[in-house]
């Protein structure tokens, strides 16, 4: 039976109205009226998260394994729906949203047998010794435990991966804790089929309705009321610079300031190295135009400066690149918001001193088409506004006089979520000062390739020192993402019936 949205909230297992409604605007098909919310529906939604973490905080990892295992299943139930609505909504290609779907089910998965195993508690024991001298020490137990209701903000980018039920959500549900999500207002219809989706998986796992709510709407009071209401006890977000900081300063002026785990994009640098230029230079403009193109560069790891020397190997990556993007079609952009602003972007870097055309960017209305454009690192050096991030597929060559100067420009970045070093053999002497300036600067480091792929796993990590991200012991990707919503408790002199399941049992 083929799903239609109804426009409603999910609050505490039941679908909602309220008084204020917006239009979503697909990319085909008429808009739908949603409901939109505000204070009244969050403060409905996080009291019924607050009363639900009572129960769902005390789970077994056993019964939180099997509860995100259904809610996978729940997803893939509704594949062809969700599939045909992200398609209309965002204007990306099945194959994109069908390989998403297999993210998002896929690392609630991860998540579930990650928690199984239980490495994640960090759990310590240090035994009673009553006979030290001078003092004898009590006995101690630590285990992270988790932290309370979560407030959720929905991505544009990934209508799945990064929202619903995205990594934000399944790690908090992983924890322990409770969620409330802001669906993105890009796709609303795509967020209201992945909450049924979770609602389903609450009722056939016999979790707390409050586990989890999902609210829509466009207003910034909508975002402000979440993140400010006391019962919210941490923050997951992935979007923009300007509306994260907004909501991190709300977070930290709160009476009892909460974390706030804001992913909000980088530029991404790729370093390429004299040999690997030499040996690759046409392979690696053509690649680098496919990355940076990829999703019509709407990736928060958009590989967009190239910092190369100068000569004639980086004339022929120039050229390799400027043939792959000449003449390109526009591509339909998540929003017109979006298109405008990657627009207005691409303008304020072509009138930017010293810098040159490449490939001139064009496109109305939603759509853009690529802008490369080649500046000295001197100019760039001089004009912050060169490194700021456009949201789009914009790319920008900076030229240097060789490895000094290179390293100058890796001084000057400020976080990142990625870096790239592009290298062979015989720049392995060259690249090693790089190093310890360039894992200062970004949460992942990358050898050849190019960073537009984030695989879920233990050993990543999406974040970064600030601007990437607000907090660099972080990670919004990969299993270590679920230590967000936990925190240390030590239990001193407990009897084991008082403890956390987590630690009944556990001799060390």
């Amino acid at each position: 039976m083929t799903y239609e949205p109804h426009g409603k909230h999910l609050i505490a297992g039941e679908w909602v109205t309220s008084d204020a409604t917006f239009t979503s605007q697909p990319v085909t098909g008429d808009g739908q009226t949603y409901a939109s919310g505000g204070k009244t529906e969050v403060d409905r939604a996080v009291q019924a998260a607050e009363d639900a973490f009572v129960t769902y905080g005390w789970t077994t990892r056993e019964d939180r394994a099997t509860f995100l295992e259904t809610i996978a299943d729940e997803i893939e139930a509704r594949g062809a729906d969700i599939t045909r609505l992200g398609v209309s909504e965002t204007g990306l290609p099945e194959g994109r949203l069908q390989g998403e779907r297999g993210r998002t089910t896929g690392q609630l998965r991860l998540f579930a047998d990650h928690i199984r195993k239980g490495a994640y508690l960090d759990r310590r024991h240090d035994a009673a010794l009553p006979d030290r001298a001078p003092l004898p020490r009590p006995d101690l137990k630590m285990v992270q435990r988790p932290i309370g209701p979560v407030a959720v903000f929905g991505a544009s980018n990934f209508p799945l991966a990064f929202s619903t039920a995205g990594g934000d959500t399944a790690s908090a549900l992983a924890a322990g804790c409770p969620v409330v999500v802001k669906g993105h207002p890009a796709h609303p219809a795509t967020g209201e089929i992945v909450a049924d989706a979770i609602k389903a998986a609450i009722e056939k796992c016999g979790m707390p309705a409050g586990t989890f709510s999902l609210i829509q709407g466009t207003s910034h009071e909508l975002g402000g009321a979440l993140v400010q209401h006391p019962l919210i006890q941490a923050v997951g977000f992935t979007g923009s610079l300007g509306a994260g900081r907004a909501l991190y300063d709300l977070c930290a002026a709160r009476p009892t300031p909460i974390p706030f785990f804001g992913e909000l994009g980088s530029i991404n640098p790729v370093f390429i190295m004299p040999a690997a230029l030499s040996a690759r230079a046409s392979d690696l403009g053509a690649a680098w135009a496919g990355s940076l193109t990829m999703g019509v560069g709407q990736f928060c790891t958009n590989p967009g400066i190239v910092v190369a020397p100068a000569g004639a190997d980086l004339d022929a990556f120039c050229a390799a690149a400027t043939d792959a993007l000449t003449g390109a079609d526009a591509a339909v952009m998540l929003t017109a918001g979006i298109a405008s602003a990657y627009r207005s972007g691409v303008s304020k870097v072509a009138a930017a001193s010293g810098v040159a055309e490449l490939v001139s960017g064009t496109g109305e209305g939603r759509t853009a088409t690529p802008a490369v454009y080649r500046v000295s690192a001197e100019d760039w050096l001089g004009n912050e506004d060169l490194a700021e991030e456009v949201f789009g597929p914009l790319g920008i060559v900076v030229t240097t006089t060789g490895p000094e100067q290179m390293l100058e420009v890796a001084r000057s970045l400020q976080g990142q979520l990625t870096v790239t070093l592009q290298m062979d053999d015989g720049d392995t002497d060259m690249a090693k000062p790089f190093v310890p300036v360039l894992e200062r600067k970004a949460g992942r480091l990358l050898v050849n390739g190019f960073p537009t792929g984030v695989e879920v796993a233990d050993a990543m990590v999406h974040g970064g020192p600030y601007p990437a991200s607000t907090n660099f012991g972080a990670t919004s990707v990969g299993t270590l993402a679920i230590r967000r919503f936990t925190r240390p408790v030590s239990y001193q002199n407990m009897p084991d019936a008082l403890l956390p399941a987590d630690f009944q049992g556990q001799d060390s």
